[in-house]
Parts: structure tokens; C-alpha cells; sequence
């Protein structure tokens, strides 16, 4: 690869950087960090659409959690995107989806291997800043997928379907099920997770409707997208809230756990449950009765499209400036404010389709 010397030690000097320091980037400490941090780093210079797809190129995909069957699908749709582009993928990344820290190392170590693209699903909107303004400051493009960190921390966001759309539908789907009336919950992944956060904000905000006057949201929960946590969440949840008449889950983790617990307990069919899972995953408690209906967008499209724009923008096709334009996959996608690419509208999955899914 084409690397300078000067390149090769900021690599180090970014490897070697305290965790402590990265840990508590962008965090808002002068004026002007703040605004770099809320505005997306667009590479300097013109995008020029037409120039060649450049084949070779190393990108590496840095998921919130390794052996997550959701990341593993994402990022499995990022590697064959890579393979058909003539670059090369790999993989890093923790087995705990809380470990910040973890993510921050795994940014500094692909910097010091010096690949030309990252594509990330941040645990946290500002924890990974500093590793990431080092990578961009070394010529590596940076895009986010999944979970985005602050704008000003990477090239370009591909957001998995636009987040009002996400939070609004997942109460519309979830009032329709338990006629408008009762109490309900939701239960999130972790609480520092930029995707959920934002979600759940645009569900508070679709339930100020008077047309939701008869719904009360009584708590929110975390499971830190861990199986075991979610389970004992949901129990929790209905132990508390015994008149409790729906959860919402915006994770394919906690929605899991959620719709295993619901099966075999009492609440089953009295205790309706939504949110984002994977048809693979929900397909039995469809079939079963615990769960009438769910959404999610297809995470392998979502991977595709991530590993697409990160290929677009070491090529110089695009900078990530709002308004540019390119063609991934066949599809023609317009950069939006702060660099976020929206994949499209979530699926609705229920008992009449759930069956032509397999992911």
C-alpha cells in the first residue's frame, strides 16, 4: 500500500494511545470540540462520481459484538460486497457488547495495520473519537453502520432504515396489538447504545399523540443485548408492572429473550411483544402465538451497503457532504445531512411472511 512514514507513526503513536484519553473524547470540553464533533468529517476536496472503484483496498469491519448472529449476518453481507469489489474484508472486534474500551483497542490496532477503510457499529456516540479522528487524520475512511457515533468522528453514517421511521412504527405496531389501551414497557439494549437511544426518543415523542392517551409507558429496562439480562429484565418487568400489556424491544437480542420468557409463562398472548428481531430467530414464537408481528431491515443489506460506501469514498466517488450522490449495489443513494445514508424502510414480519425470510 501506498503509506507514508509519517502515517505508519501516528499509527503507532494511536496504538499506543491511553484508553483513558480515548475513553473520554469528544466530550464536549470547548466550543469548538463540540462543533467538530456534530459536524461529519467529509474529506477534504471534491468527490468526483465517476472515478474508478479502486480494487485492493483492506476494510475492516468492527462490530458492537463478535458472534452476534445479527453482526455476523451484517458483516457477512459487508465481506461478499468486498469480494465482488476486489477488496479484501476482515473482521475484529469484542465478545461483549458494552465493551467500549475493547472497541476503542480495535480501532487502534487497525489504524496500525493500516487498512484503508473501517466500518463500525458504535457501543458509544463519543467514546470511540479519538481513535477514530486518529484513523481519518491517517488517510483511513471511516464509515459507521448500525450504531453511529458523533458526526464529526467518521466520514459517513448508513443508518439502517431513518430512525423517526424505526421508533414511530415499533409503537404504531405495538398500540394496534393491544387495542390502544394499558400499560407497556420497553426493553433496550444497552444504555449508552446511540441507535437505541435515539429510537426510543422518537417513540416517546409518537406517544404524545392523543390518539396513545390510553397507553402509559411505565418503564424502560436494559439487557445490555445479552440473553440471560434481557430474560431476567422481562421477568422483572412483569413482576413489577403485573398489568403490564406490552413490550417493545428495539434489539434482535432482547426481543428474543423477551419472546422466550413470554412462551412459557402466563402472559403468553395476554402480554403482547414487538420490536426489532430476526424472522430466524422469531419464526417459532410467530408460529406459537407469543408474538403477532415484528420489524427489522435485512442486516445483510445493511453490511452490503456499509462495505459499499466505505469502497465509494477511498475511491473518491463520494466525500460524504450532503446532497452527493452514488450507486451501490445497484441502487442509487443520496448522502443526507451530517453524512447519514439511509438503507431504506424496515419489513414488517408476521405469520403470512415470515416464512420467506431466512436471516
Amino acid at each position: 500500500m501506498r503509506k507514508s512514514s509519517l502515517r505508519r507513526v501516528c499509527a503507532a503513536l494511536a496504538a499506543g494511545t491511553s484508553l483513558a484519553l480515548a475513553l473520554t473524547a469528544c466530550g464536549g470540553t470547548t466550543k469548538n470540540d463540540v462543533k467538530d464533533d456534530n459536524s461529519a468529517a467529509a474529506s477534504a476536496g471534491k468527490a468526483d462520481p465517476h472515478a474508478a472503484t479502486k480494487k485492493g483496498l483492506t476494510v475492516g469491519f468492527l462490530p458492537k459484538q463478535v458472534n452476534n448472529p445479527y453482526f455476523t449476518t451484517a458483516d457477512r453481507g459487508g465481506q461478499e460486497a468486498l469480494a465482488e469489489l476486489g477488496s479484501k474484508y476482515k473482521e475484529v472486534g469484542p465478545s461483549s457488547a458494552t465493551d467500549t474500551a475493547g472497541q476503542v483497542s480495535y480501532v487502534n490496532t487497525l489504524t496500525q495495520q493500516q487498512v484503508d477503510g473501517i466500518a463500525v457499529s458504535a457501543q458509544d456516540p463519543g467514546a470511540l473519537c479519538t481513535a477514530l479522528k486518529q484513523a481519518m487524520s491517517n488517510g483511513i475512511k471511516v464509515v459507521t453502520y448500525d450504531s453511529d457515533t458523533d458526526p464529526g468522528c467518521r466520514n459517513a453514517f448508513v443508518s439502517q432504515a431513518s430512525a423517526e421511521d424505526l421508533g414511530r412504527t415499533e409503537v404504531q405496531l405495538l398500540a394496534r396489538q393491544i387495542g390502544y389501551r394499558g400499560e407497556i414497557a420497553i426493553l433496550s439494549a444497552a444504555q449508552t447504545a446511540t441507535n437505541q437511544n435515539t429510537w426510543i426518543g422518537y417513540m416517546k415523542d409518537e406517544l404524545k399523540d392523543p390518539k396513545y392517551k390510553d397507553i402509559k409507558l411505565v418503564k424502560i429496562a436494559y439487557g445490555n443485548d445479552d440473553a440471560q439480562q434481557s430474560f431476567q429484565q422481562t421477568q422483572g418487568l412483569l413482576q413489577e408492572h403485573p398489568d403490564l400489556k406490552g413490550i417493545i424491544s428495539p434489539t434482535t437480542v432482547g426481543i428474543k429473550a423477551a419472546a422466550q420468557y413470554l412462551s412459557g409463562s402466563k402472559y403468553k398472548g395476554k402480554v403482547r411483544l414487538t420490536g426489532l428481531g430476526t424472522p430466524n430467530d422469531m419464526r417459532m414464537y410467530v408460529k406459537n402465538g407469543t408474538v403477532d408481528a415484528f420489524e427489522l431491515w435485512d442486516p445483510a443489506k445493511l453490511g452490503d451497503l456499509a462495505a459499499r460506501t466505505t469502497v465509494a469514498l477511498a475511491s473518491g466517488q463520494i466525500t460524504g457532504k450532503e446532497g452527493e450522490t452514488f450507486t451501490a449495489g445497484g441502487t442509487s443513494y443520496t448522502i443526507g445531512k451530517d453524512g447519514v445514508i439511509n438503507l431504506g424502510g424496515p419489513t414488517v414480519f408476521d405469520a403470512k411472511n415470515v416464512d420467506r425470510f431466512n436471516f
